[in-house]
């Protein structure tokens, strides 16, 4: 909700045109698309005849189209806020690019309310958390970014080595592509830590997208996408410094700068370094509560432009070390019975891209880009007697065209792609590895009627040098039935090579074997679900109401099968039926200026067939309920959170044998609780806050703790808190 306490503004936005006599009639219905100097889209803008209330308003392009038969002028005025108004006469033409200039007088406005999260352009389920949302949390890193958003949930794998995943629909973490800047990340090997290595100082944004996303990114997305906006050279701080420590002893810093290097070029150099070194085990089991260790991560990005020229290329170098186990476990110390149980890791991650883009002359609803990345991942593990190392190099390459077909509500992209990767693993005395070559073509289709409907089909053909031919089609359509009343469906299919023993690792912390009793062939799922978002005022205040609902069923999947037999985990291919069905409904209301609340109830059922059974997953609750309170003062000087999230029961496996039944057991009921006060002054902003407030901890995360080489010890089955209630506090010192 905005409210403008200049009115010297409003007026001089409001523009008033009269006409004497009508305009000569428009031959044809008008195309085109708004932009800035720079010839980016400007999304949003209202686009209006002169003379009427009749317009529509740009679309994720900047295009927008008019009816002729709207028209009572030959006339159009077009505005957005922090531009220019512009009126433009159209008689005769059929297709126009407006150029809106920046507005002088922006500086005196002041625009009080809270950035709209559901977005309600998108043809896709998408929710944003924005740099905002980002800074109520610690937020040290991915993992943590998450606390405050009801979509994606974070649990930690196990109870030693500290490897946390996301999960969304129900599903892995696996089966969610991630996405920085649009270009997929972390894939693979990177699988266990990938959470970690992203900072949260790094990240402006989140995009997290339910169901099918484009085809543009690849065919591996099945339950959604997590875009991580990524700061840009030309719009962060100039300087902006992050110092974080909390109870346990683990301590952040986090630096970056930027510079406007010269008109046409701009960059950003981020850096963060963390360090836990102090062990602590407030259980009592003898076992630390978090692995120790330390990062240091570096990010520079540039960007150049010129005239319709936009490149951009950065570079990302990472190094993590990490030690856990038993409170005198010392590094390097020989595993067995008689010795201390302990894991190791030791991580090397370097990656690059590149971005460039050419908008043609004339056209700015046309335009060619190349987007390239790489990069080269390497690891040595060491989960008590067993040791797990691995080796992955990636390269893509896509080549996309974008232009219309007659207009602007027919747009489409189509382009080729490129895919390597190249796989070494050695988990104890057995190697295995594997390299994907995979070449393919994308075109993707949007339509829309600039009042109510926007479809967007899209299908790749991808030729895999391993498993052959792969046909991905995706379709994603939005009905508009009132402005405030929105539907959305989406249908499509995924396909991705498993990585069974990365995606797996927490069972590494156990005396489980791994047995893989077939060759493993492609995951393989389809996804078809939908969403309604309903927009409303009440008592002046703005609010929404969200419900979704998504069906995952697999064609195949790799079982990882720890039910059927204690002491083993087991990888087979799907010989029955595996699916997931999710439900969501969330609220969202500003209950007074200032007084934010979101809340959410969730619902899951996934199951998988294990050995001719069709059970629930394990680690999966069927009942979820989240409760966010955020309150803010004017100007955003004091700011205070409170996040509150309820989990279900849990089905687990357990080591005991049990008769011909599964071998199976359940968590139990319990409550989260997090908070943060945050007091904001010119350049400096302070904060302190608090996670798992009401100290809630599963009783015995580690099963035979008190023999880690023997048969029964099991990390594996973490389902709640390990640590109880941490403290923390940290300053942030910006110059923008």
């Amino acid at each position: 909700m905005f409210s403008f306490k200049n009115n010297s503004f409003l007026n001089a936005v409001v523009l008033v045109l009269s006409f004497g006599s009508a305009a000569p009639a428009l031959a044809q219905n008008l195309h085109g698309q708004v932009v800035d100097q720079q010839y980016s889209p400007v999304i949003g803008a209202t686009v209006l005849w002169v003379g009427t209330t009749t317009g529509t308003v740009t679309d994720e392009s900047g295009f927008f189209h008019l009816p002729k038969s709207d028209a009572t002028h030959a006339a159009i005025v077009v505005r957005f806020i922090g531009y220019k108004p512009d009126t433009l006469a159209v008689a005769g033409k059929e297709k126009i690019t407006v150029v809106l200039q920046p507005s002088t007088s922006i500086k005196e406005v002041v625009v009080e309310g809270q950035t709209q999260r559901l977005s309600a352009i998108s043809p896709t389920n998408s929710q944003v958390i924005t740099n905002r949302d980002l800074e109520k949390s610690a937020c040290c890193n991915l993992a943590e970014s998450f606390e405050t958003n009801a979509s994606v949930e974070v649990s930690t794998t196990d109870a030693v080595s500290g490897a946390k995943q996301i999960q969304m629909l129900g599903l892995d973490g696996a089966y969610t592509l991630l996405t920085t800047d649009n270009i997929p990340e972390l894939r693979g090997l990177a699988a266990p830590y990938r959470l970690n290595y992203l900072s949260g100082t790094f990240i402006e944004s989140i995009d997290i997208i339910k169901g099918m996303g484009s085809v543009l990114n690849g065919y591996e997305s099945i339950s959604g996408q997590v875009n991580v906006k990524l700061k840009d050279p030309e719009k962060t701080e100039r300087l902006y410094l992050n110092l974080y420590g909390n109870s346990l002893a683990k301590f952040d810093a986090n630096l970056n700068a930027s510079a406007q290097v010269s008109p046409k070029w701009s960059t950003v150099l981020m850096l963060h370094t963390d360090h836990l070194g102090n062990r602590v085990d407030r259980n009592n089991d003898g076992f630390m509560d978090l692995s120790l260790g330390t990062q240091y991560n570096v990010y520079n990005k540039w960007k150049y432009e010129h005239k319709a020229i936009v490149s951009e290329f950065g570079i990302n170098g990472l190094q993590e070390s990490r030690l856990g186990g038993q409170m005198n476990y010392e590094k390097g110390e020989a595993a067995g019975p008689g010795s201390s149980y302990g894991t190791e890791s030791e991580t090397d991650r370097f990656s690059a891209y590149n971005k460039t883009s050419y908008t043609f002359s004339g056209k700015p609803y046309q335009s060619i880009g190349l987007i390239t990345s790489a990069a080269h991942h390497k690891f040595n593990a060491l989960y008590g007697p067993r040791n797990y190392s691995g080796e992955q190099n990636n390269a893509t390459a896509r080549l996309i065209f974008q232009s219309i077909i007659g207009h602007t509500g027919h747009t489409y992209k189509a382009g080729l792609s490129y895919h390597l990767d190249d796989y070494s693993e050695t988990l104890s005395d057995t190697s295995f590895s594997r390299t994907e070559l995979v070449p393919g073509a994308f075109l993707e289709y949007v339509y829309t009627n600039n009042q109510n409907l926007t479809l967007v089909a899209g299908s790749r053909l991808d030729f895999h040098n391993l498993y052959g031919t792969v046909f991905t089609p995706r379709l994603n359509v939005k009905y508009d039935a009132t402005p405030t009343t929105i539907f959305r469906v989406a249908a499509g299919k995924g396909f991705r090579v498993a990585n069974p023993v990365a995606e797996n690792t927490a069972a590494l912390v156990s005396s489980r074997r791994f047995v893989f009793k077939e060759a493993l062939q492609p995951e393989q799922a389809w996804n078809f679900g939908g969403s309604f978002t309903q927009y409303f005022e009440l008592r002046g205040q703005p609010g929404a109401f969200i419900t979704d609902y998504y069906y995952t069923t697999f064609q195949n999947q790799v079982v990882a099968d720890m039910y059927s037999t204690p002491h083993h985990i087991a990888f087979y291919n799907l010989q029955g039926r595996s699916y997931s069905s999710s439900l969501q409904a969330e609220l969202q209301y500003e209950v007074l200026e200032g007084l934010e609340v979101k809340t959410a109830y969730k619902y899951f059922d996934v199951r998988s067939t294990y050995q001719g059974q069709l059970e629930q997953r394990p680690m999966v609750p069927q009942h979820r309920f989240f409760l966010n309170l955020g309150f803010a003062t004017p100007f955003d000087k004091w700011r205070a959170d409170l996040t509150t999230q309820y989990f279900g029961l849990m089905p687990l496996a357990t080591m005991q044998e049990s008769g011909t039944d599964l071998n199976t057991r359940n968590s139990d009921r319990f409550f989260v609780l997090n908070g943060q006060v945050s007091r904001a002054f010119k350049h400096w902003d302070f904060y302190l806050g608090g996670e798992n407030l009401l100290n809630y901890r599963q009783p015995t995360p580690i099963l035979g703790a008190s023999d880690p080489f023997g048969p029964n010890f099991d990390a594996s089955m973490v389902w709640g808190p390990v640590t109880g209630r941490i403290l923390y506090a940290g300053m942030r010192f910006k110059i923008h």
